[in-house]
This record gives structure tokens, sequence and C-alpha cells, in this order.
């Protein structure tokens, strides 16, 4: 029998999708599973967008441009132009989610073996992506204590070696929901300045920023604009998910021309998401004004019930529609697993995405579990009263090993 790649055997499992099979398996009792597991939102599609799927007026589904469709990427182009003047419809590469961003801009910018620095925890997909294209991740670690602000510049400094290339955020973050400030992102500026380094930012989550605080878009730091590659995507910001189209942005024309290759190789992104995200663009400012007022509302609830429990901790999160929560357990992927297989209150019971698997450190985020508040405020009450009684039953659990 032939032996699998190495690449294969070490690609890491996801910790939101893994403990699947004991959600399936809870279902299959009759046990209803409230899924926090995901940031899959349960926010209406613009109508505008289900729309222009619904009247296609195609005789053949054909493939796009590479590129994606021109009139697409000129509407993207007015897009980001409002948020960095200057974008033009050249700088914009469609993509099959933005996974595929982040795996393209991966492979064109760095070669097997350089390494790139991401501050942790991360977006556990960083590792995969990271694995596929041969490139190493050096995890600067961030702490929940400081409700995981930007690490010290010094420790950025001690982790720079001859392979480093780049540097990766996602602002706001997942899985923390963090939002990074004007001076963190100059202090960013300064380091790949410093030492010739692609700057990279994950900005899915652009729109939903809260308590009168704005998104900076690493497009709007001067001078290291041919460093720059901004990632995007339609599935959270329009609730699109499962339309997989995304967007890699980049003022320097090489990377574009570099990247357009790898596009070619791969045809073209889904012809009918393109549509669909095409549509959206027309989306009234209303419906992220009451989407954003919807996630606060949601973020409130859930963040002040979980200070509420004993021994739980979580920072209030500034952006996205995630929180990182520290449970006094010993080990959350143990306790993630038994809230699924062991527990139920009232037939119900949550299912979380422990946080180790956000981490690229081995052994860090043991105590944490990421939730995505992207159920009604209903279910979240009813979460919480699940993760309370849950908690205390699996101490008396602990207690007895």
């Amino acid at each position: 029998m032939p032996k699998l790649s190495d690449r294969g055997i070490h690609m890491p499992e996801s910790p939101i999708r893994k403990l699947v099979p004991f959600a399936e398996k809870a279902k299959a009792k009759g046990v209803e599973v409230i899924h926090l597991n995901i940031g899959q939102p349960d926010i209406k599609t613009p109508e505008i967008a289900i729309e222009a799927v619904k009247n296609i007026n195609m005789p053949v589904i054909e493939y796009s441009h590479s590129a994606g469709n021109e009139s697409y990427r000129k509407g993207l182009a007015e897009y980001y132009s409002k948020v960095s003047p200057g974008i033009s419809f050249e700088n914009i590469l469609v993509t099959t989610g933005g996974s595929e961003a982040l795996s393209f801009a991966f492979t064109a910018c760095f070669n097997p073996g350089d390494e790139v620095i991401i501050p942790e925890p991360f977006y556990a997909n960083y590792n995969g992506f990271a694995e596929s294209t041969g490139v190493n991740v050096v995890p600067i670690n961030s702490n929940i204590e400081e409700g995981f602000a930007l690490p010290p510049i010094e420790d950025f400094e001690a982790a720079i070696s001859e392979k480093t290339k780049g540097i990766l955020i996602c602002n706001p973050g997942n899985p923390t929901g963090y939002l990074y400030t004007q001076e963190e992102l100059d202090k960013l500026k300064q380091i790949v300045e410093k030492h010739d380094l692609y700057l990279f930012a994950d900005e899915v989550y652009r729109e939903f920023c809260y308590d009168g605080r704005e998104h900076i878009s690493l497009l709007n730091l001067k001078g290291i604009e041919d460093r720059v590659l901004v990632v995007d995507s339609v599935s959270k910001r329009y609730s699109m998910c499962g339309v997989r189209i995304g967007a890699l942005v980049c003022r320097n024309m090489d990377v574009i021309n570099t990247i357009m290759k790898l596009a070619q190789a791969r045809l073209s992104p889904p012809s009918l998401g393109q549509i669909a995200s095409e549509a959206a663009l027309k989306t009234p400012s209303t419906y992220f004004e009451e989407v954003s007022a919807e996630y606060v509302q949601r973020r409130d609830l859930l963040v002040d019930g979980l200070n509420e429990i004993e021994g739980v901790f979580c920072p209030k999160p500034g952006g996205a529609f995630y929180a990182v929560a520290k449970l006094p357990v010993e080990d959350s992927d143990d306790f993630c697993r038994w809230m699924l297989e062991e527990f139920e209150h009232k037939g119900q019971t949550i299912m979380m995405a422990p946080a180790s698997g956000f981490y690229s450190t081995k052994g860090k985020g043991k105590q944490e579990v990421r939730l995505a508040y992207v159920l009604s405020q209903d279910k979240l009450k009813v979460a919480l009263e699940c993760l309370e009684i849950g908690i205390k039953e699996y101490q008396k659990v602990e207690a007895t090993v």
C-alpha cells in the first residue's frame, strides 16, 4: 500500500468541525445541539442577492474570467475605494472564498520553508493553509488577560529570522473578536519596513465593529502599499457562507500577476456565487446597521452571561462575532466532547470549539473555548444555562478522575 504524503498526515483537524461526529450522535439520541462552534450566522442573506440567482438569465453557466467577472471586480473596486481611495479593479482577484485568497497569497509570496509570523490564537485554518503551501507558522502569543491585544513589538523582533517573509493578522479577529488600533497597525508597519516583509490582513469581518470604534484597513497604511495583501470574503458580510466567494486586494501588480497564474490553473471562481455577490454590493447600509446592532446585543448577552458564571472569564470583543472564554476546567477539548457525549439539560446541549486548535503553540488554550454569537438571543440564553450547569457537572467528573 503506497504511503500517504507527510503534508496530508500533518494537516491539522479543524477544531471547529472535529467534534461533529459527537454532535451527530447527540442529535440521533434526540438531544438538541445549540451550535456555538461555527461562524454560520442565522442572519438572512440580503434579498437582492437571492433574487439575482433566482432570476439568472444565462443559457449556459460558463467559466468566468480567472480573475473573476470584470463587472464584479469593478463593483468591488468601488467598494474598496471607499475603504482606501484609488483601488482599481486590476488590484482585485476574485477567489473561491477567502481561504483560496490566502492560500494563493502564501504560494505567491513564500517559498517552502519560509516563515510567517501570526499572533495567536488565530483562525485555525491558517495552520492548514500554511501546511498545504509548505510555509512554517511562527506564533506570537497574545493572552486573554489583556483581551488579546497585539503582543509587544519585542516579541515580533525576537521571532524574526532570515526565513521570515511576512506577518499575518486577522482584523477584527477570529477567534477573539479583537479590533486592532491605529497605533498597533503603525507598529506592524514599522516592523515590515525594517525587515522587508509582506503584511497580510484577513479583513472579512470589517463591517462588524462595535462601541463606536471603526475598522482601519491595512490598505490605508502609507508607505508600504506594495507590501500589503488583504484577504476578504462575502461569507460573513452578507451572510452568504455557502457561495464561496472571496477576494484578494493588493496594489503590487507583480503579486497580482503572479497570483493570476495560480487563478488560471484552477480556471475560475464560482459563477453563481459571483452573481449573488455582485448583486449583494447594492445592499443598503441599513442592513449592516441592523445586523451590527443585533450582534452587539448578542455579544453583550453572551459575554456578560459568561462572566457571571463562577470561574469563567471572557473579555468583551470589539468586533466580528466570536468570543474566547477561559473556563474552570483542565481540558477544554475533553469538556467540549463531554458536553456532546455525556451531558444534556432539558434535552439540550451546546457545541463549542476548543480553543487549543486556534493556537500553534502546543499546550496553549487548553482551558479556553471559542463561542460564536451567531444565533438568536433566546438560543444564547439557553446555551448559557447549559454551560453553567455543564461546568458544575463536569467538575464533579474531573474530581473523580
